[in-house]
């Protein structure tokens, strides 16, 4: 399945100018679908749980009181216990209000896949999230990329908004065929001004982001969704087959019905596969694995309930 609209954006622009965008009848039918099918793992997914897996890690100044046995010492107020004569301590509550920035990648290496897309899978695991955020009344918003980023919906509150954020990431066509993870990652952290939840869904199937991706994990509570297909490590035994690279139109002959050739290939993207987990295991965020050819609500209520315990700790 795939997810694109009419719509193809000219000129130069914003990827933060809001416009009057076409919606077909086409993009609705999509729109409502995914609405529909993903309301039981919206309603199951979060539930009782929502603020475990998505808890605000920054906290807000509450007031200062006078020092009691047992205070941590490190939270005195020593301009005001000079003031007073007394200790005081400073008091916080955790943030009840949250932000979520959906980072969506819909390059060229993402329009592969089957029975889903990787870029479509994306745009349904997405959905979930935003469908969960606006339940519980939180801000969310959402930034689309190929080789730069193309557009970005600002967080907002409310049911409306999220379906807002749906139907614009189903209309979305990229422009750039290529992938610039590392640019929609410095983006991101340029536009949170506060601690935020990010969550970056893509195949990472790019060069230098890693750098990127440690600075916004420093000062933000990442998720990285890893979305693969099967048959990008295991080619069908099928003769010779022409492929080209969906980012850089290259083409070669390859025949899968030789062996040898087959575990190059197979043994090429373990490596790959491998290198990327180094790379966020380094960069310190969570991650979440999917297959666009396994149901995606199992694994992700799987990771996200480890998630939750993780945190509590």
């Amino acid at each position: 399945m795939t997810y694109q609209g009419a719509d193809r954006r000219s000129g130069e622009y914003s990827p933060l100018r809001r416009r009057r965008r076409a919606v077909t009848a086409q993009v609705l039918r999509q729109v409502k679908g995914i609405e529909l099918r993903t309301r039981s793992l919206v309603n199951s997914l979060f539930s009782g749980e929502y603020r475990s897996v998505f808890r605000g890690q920054g906290i807000e100044f509450a007031e200062v009181r006078e020092y009691q046995q047992g205070d941590d010492f490190r939270a005195i107020d020593w301009n005001v216990s000079a003031r007073m004569g007394h200790p005081f301590v400073k008091t916080y509550h955790e943030e009840r209000e949250i932000t979520l920035l959906l980072v969506v990648d819909q390059s060229g290496s993402c329009q592969f896949g089957r029975p889903y897309t990787k870029a479509g899978l994306a745009v349904e695991v997405a959905a979930v999230l935003a469908l969960a955020a606006a339940r519980h009344n939180d801000r969310v918003g959402a930034l689309m990329f190929a080789d730069k980023v193309e557009y970005v919906v600002r967080p907002a509150k409310g049911r409306p908004h999220a379906l807002r954020i749906i139907r614009d990431l189903v209309a979305f066509t990229p422009r750039g065929r290529s992938t610039n993870l590392a640019e929609a990652l410095r983006y991101a952290a340029k536009l949170l001004r506060h601690h935020a939840i990010v969550v970056v869904l893509s195949d990472f199937r790019a060069e230098g982001w890693e750098d990127a991706l440690a600075q916004l994990a420093a000062a933000n509570d990442v998720v990285a969704i890893t979305i693969d297909d099967p048959r990008e490590l295991i080619l069908p035994d099928t003769g010779w087959v022409d492929m080209e690279d969906a980012e850089t139109g290259q083409r070669v002959l390859i025949d899968t019905s030789h062996a040898p050739t087959r575990t190059r290939v197979r043994v090429a993207g373990e490596r790959q596969l491998q290198e990327r987990g180094r790379k966020l295991l380094q960069a310190g965020v969570d991650r979440v694995a999917l297959q666009t050819s396994v149901p995606y609500a199992v694994p992700l209520r799987r990771a996200f309930a480890e998630r939750a315990k993780r945190l509590k700790r």
